[in-house]
Protein backbone atom coordinates (compact mmCIF):
# COMPACT_ATOMS: atom_id res chain seq x y z
CA UNK A 1 0.00 0.00 0.00
CA UNK A 2 1.42 3.66 -0.72
CA UNK A 3 1.42 6.17 1.90
CA UNK A 4 -1.44 8.25 0.29
CA UNK A 5 -3.31 5.35 0.42
CA UNK A 6 -2.90 4.80 4.37
CA UNK A 7 -2.80 8.30 5.12
CA UNK A 8 -6.39 9.03 3.20
CA UNK A 9 -7.64 5.71 5.25
CA UNK A 10 -6.55 7.27 8.76
CA UNK A 11 -7.73 10.46 7.90
CA UNK A 12 -11.34 9.22 6.34
CA UNK A 13 -11.31 6.42 9.96
CA UNK A 14 -10.22 9.59 12.21
CA UNK A 15 -13.48 11.46 10.68
CA UNK A 16 -15.90 8.72 11.30
CA UNK A 17 -15.12 8.82 14.73
CA UNK A 18 -14.84 12.54 15.16
CA UNK A 19 -18.68 12.72 14.01
CA UNK A 20 -19.87 9.23 15.33
CA UNK A 21 -18.65 10.65 18.77
CA UNK A 22 -20.03 14.06 18.51
CA UNK A 23 -23.10 15.13 20.97
CA UNK A 24 -24.72 16.80 18.02
CA UNK A 25 -28.02 14.29 17.73
CA UNK A 26 -29.11 15.73 14.58
CA UNK A 27 -30.96 18.72 16.30
CA UNK A 28 -30.88 20.77 13.17
CA UNK A 29 -29.28 23.52 14.98
CA UNK A 30 -32.51 24.98 17.05
CA UNK A 31 -34.52 23.70 13.98
CA UNK A 32 -36.86 20.84 15.68
CA UNK A 33 -40.09 20.25 15.08
CA UNK A 34 -42.36 18.13 17.70
CA UNK A 35 -45.69 17.91 18.45
CA UNK A 36 -46.33 20.39 21.69
CA UNK A 37 -50.13 19.26 21.94
CA UNK A 38 -48.57 15.98 23.52
CA UNK A 39 -46.25 17.34 25.88
CA UNK A 40 -48.42 18.28 29.28
CA UNK A 41 -44.18 19.11 31.26
CA UNK A 42 -44.24 22.72 30.18
CA UNK A 43 -44.99 25.53 32.97
CA UNK A 44 -42.10 27.60 33.44
CA UNK A 45 -42.49 27.34 37.40
CA UNK A 46 -43.12 23.70 37.96
CA UNK A 47 -41.18 22.10 35.29
CA UNK A 48 -38.78 24.42 33.04
CA UNK A 49 -37.22 25.90 35.89
CA UNK A 50 -36.24 23.37 37.94
CA UNK A 51 -34.48 21.52 34.66
CA UNK A 52 -32.78 24.98 34.21
CA UNK A 53 -31.43 25.28 38.06
CA UNK A 54 -30.30 21.74 38.73
CA UNK A 55 -28.55 21.14 34.63
CA UNK A 56 -27.76 24.95 33.45
CA UNK A 57 -27.56 27.04 36.87
CA UNK A 58 -24.62 25.93 38.74
CA UNK A 59 -21.01 27.14 39.01
CA UNK A 60 -19.01 27.37 35.92
CA UNK A 61 -22.03 27.04 33.55
CA UNK A 62 -24.83 29.88 33.87
CA UNK A 63 -24.99 30.96 37.77
CA UNK A 64 -25.47 34.36 39.07
CA UNK A 65 -22.20 36.41 37.54
CA UNK A 66 -21.68 33.75 34.74
CA UNK A 67 -20.07 35.23 31.42
CA UNK A 68 -20.97 32.14 29.53
CA UNK A 69 -22.60 32.00 26.49
CA UNK A 70 -26.33 33.96 27.35
CA UNK A 71 -25.10 34.67 31.15
CA UNK A 72 -26.00 34.06 34.24
CA UNK A 73 -29.84 32.02 33.57
CA UNK A 74 -31.50 32.26 37.14
CA UNK A 75 -34.54 33.62 36.95
CA UNK A 76 -37.65 33.70 34.28
CA UNK A 77 -36.33 37.39 32.76
CA UNK A 78 -33.48 35.70 31.71
CA UNK A 79 -33.95 32.59 30.76
CA UNK A 80 -36.68 34.01 28.38
CA UNK A 81 -34.29 36.71 27.24
CA UNK A 82 -32.12 33.83 26.13
CA UNK A 83 -34.87 31.75 24.85
CA UNK A 84 -33.57 31.41 21.11
CA UNK A 85 -30.24 30.04 22.30
CA UNK A 86 -31.07 27.66 25.08
CA UNK A 87 -33.31 26.62 22.35
CA UNK A 88 -30.54 25.94 19.81
CA UNK A 89 -27.97 24.37 22.68
CA UNK A 90 -30.95 22.02 23.70
CA UNK A 91 -32.04 20.60 20.76
CA UNK A 92 -29.24 20.24 19.39
CA UNK A 93 -27.60 18.39 22.35
CA UNK A 94 -24.61 21.02 22.69
CA UNK A 95 -25.85 21.59 26.66
CA UNK A 96 -25.95 20.85 28.98
CA UNK A 97 -22.31 20.12 29.18
CA UNK A 98 -21.23 17.58 31.23
CA UNK A 99 -24.73 15.70 31.42
CA UNK A 100 -27.44 15.57 29.40
CA UNK A 101 -31.37 15.52 29.25
CA UNK A 102 -33.85 13.22 29.25
CA UNK A 103 -36.11 13.24 26.17
CA UNK A 104 -38.87 14.51 28.11
CA UNK A 105 -37.28 17.27 29.10
CA UNK A 106 -36.12 18.46 26.08
CA UNK A 107 -39.58 18.52 24.74
CA UNK A 108 -40.69 20.43 27.90
CA UNK A 109 -37.85 23.19 27.83
CA UNK A 110 -38.74 23.38 23.73
CA UNK A 111 -42.41 23.23 23.69
CA UNK A 112 -42.41 26.35 26.89
CA UNK A 113 -39.96 27.97 24.40
CA UNK A 114 -41.99 27.54 20.96
CA UNK A 115 -45.24 28.43 23.37
CA UNK A 116 -43.59 32.25 23.57
CA UNK A 117 -41.75 30.78 27.45
CA UNK A 118 -44.52 32.30 29.28
CA UNK A 119 -43.85 33.17 33.07
CA UNK A 120 -46.39 30.66 34.33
Amino acid sequence: MSKALVVTIILVISVFITISCSKDNGGGGGSTTLDCSTVTNKAYAANISPIIQASCNVAGCHAAGSVNGPGPITNHAQVSASASAIRTAVSSGRMPQGSTLTTAQKNSILCWIDSGAPNN
